[in-house]
């Protein structure tokens, strides 16, 4: 009895002695404590939100109702080489929500079981687009200009090498040779690379600082990038010394009229927003960022997007996965067609010449995100 008392005391301290020496690694790498870390890297995409801290963005005092009517999706949507029936279709990409807008009125709505029009969804890279918006509007304002560089804002990180000469511009196109890939993980074991390193940080001027690498000069090769965005994110925190959350607040969301509020991922409690990846919403509010994109850039007498900066990002510059265009953080998969894009199947997907706006919030798998079937399935909703 004494000596299984010994050795389970002895394994007990040994346990302990690991916990405490994986609590300290995990703090020395600026990452979530080890239990955090192991939920956030097992969670399922849209359970994401509620692991990591956040800062809330606050909605409209007087809300824009939406109008309503009643539309009938087709029987069947073209699939690969096949085709999917409407309900198969929506299972098969893991729906969550999934809206039509035609004109400035829902006229389809669906919600898988347990999400509601106000269940808060995450948009992954669609955040990407948001912070878009938010830098056109310091270009509009004159506080900013594409052909500023990064570190004129941050002298504290210039290098010396060609990270120096990364201009607004090139981040904003992905074309800034920022050498953090989006080589993204399929499970905890890929949680060292650069761009899962980013997403669960708790400090990301430490990760920023550690990752000014280059893999190619500036404008030299256009490649799509995460880093990026986050760039373009501390460059708002700075310029207009305050949250971005509450900068996207009073100047985009509350203007749209959103009905609910809005999150965004942040390092920790008062820190950076996470402007790559980690915006979190409604379905029918992320709805009012897309109407206000098909109407010029307005919602009612609001200018959320000037004109300038809705012909910018509505005119593709590069080309990059897919063969699709690019162009400040805006995608292109057709002729005339904006997309706000995230990973797991999340869609902000605009067509001004039908003036129909779809939103889709899914949970595909990390290596399972049939994007081109998707995106043929919402063109065709589009043009019906």
């Amino acid at each position: 009895m004494k000596r299984l008392f010994r050795v389970v005391r002895t394994v007990a301290i040994g346990l302990l002695a690991f916990a405490f020496l994986l609590t300290a690694f995990t703090r020395f790498i600026h990452y979530p404590n080890p239990i955090d870390s192991v939920r956030l890297a097992l969670a399922s995409a849209s359970k994401t939100p509620t692991l990591m801290p956040a800062h809330i963005i606050a909605p409209a005092a007087s809300p824009i109702v939406w109008p309503t009517a009643k539309e009938t999706m087709p029987a069947t949507v073209p699939w690969g080489s096949s085709t999917l029936g409407w309900q198969e279709f929506l299972d098969k990409s893991n729906t969550n929500a999934f809206l039509v807008v035609r004109n400035g009125v829902i006229t389809y709505e669906y919600y898988k079981p347990g999400i509601t029009a106000s269940t808060e969804l995450p948009s992954y890279s669609v955040s990407k687009t948001m912070t878009s918006i938010l830098i056109g509007q310091l270009i509009h304002q004159g506080k900013i200009k594409e052909s500023d560089t990064f570190v004129h804002y941050f002298p504290e990180y210039k290098t010396g090498t060609t990270f120096d000469q990364v201009t607004i511009q090139s981040l904003l196109d992905m074309e800034s040779g920022v050498g953090v890939s989006d080589n993204y993980p399929t499970g905890p074991s890929g949680w060292g690379v650069g761009i899962a390193q980013m997403y669960a940080t708790t400090d990301l001027n430490f990760f920023i600082k550690h990752n000014r690498k280059m893999f190619e000069a500036p404008d030299t090769k256009p490649d799509y990038r995460s880093v990026n965005t986050q760039l373009l994110g501390l460059i708002i925190h700075r310029v207009t010394g305050i949250k971005v959350a509450d900068y996207f607040s009073q100047n985009v969301w509350q203007p749209v009229g959103a009905q609910y509020r809005a999150t965004w991922n942040v390092d920790h409690v008062g820190g950076q927003e996470k402007t790559f990846c980690c915006f979190n919403a409604a379905a029918r509010d992320y709805a009012r960022v897309g109407l206000a994109m098909i109407n010029g850039g307005y919602a009612a007498s609001h200018s959320i997007i000037d004109t300038a900066w809705l012909s910018r990002i509505s005119t593709p510059v590069v080309t990059l996965d897919h063969g699709w265009g690019y162009s400040a953080q805006v995608w292109h998969p057709y002729p005339g067609i904006n997309l706000a894009l995230g990973l797991h199947g999340q869609y902000i997907f605009t067509d001004p010449a039908t003036r129909t706006v779809i939103v889709k919030l899914s949970d595909n798998p990390t290596d399972g995100d049939p994007e081109v079937e998707t995106a043929k399935v919402l063109m065709t909703i589009a043009t019906l």
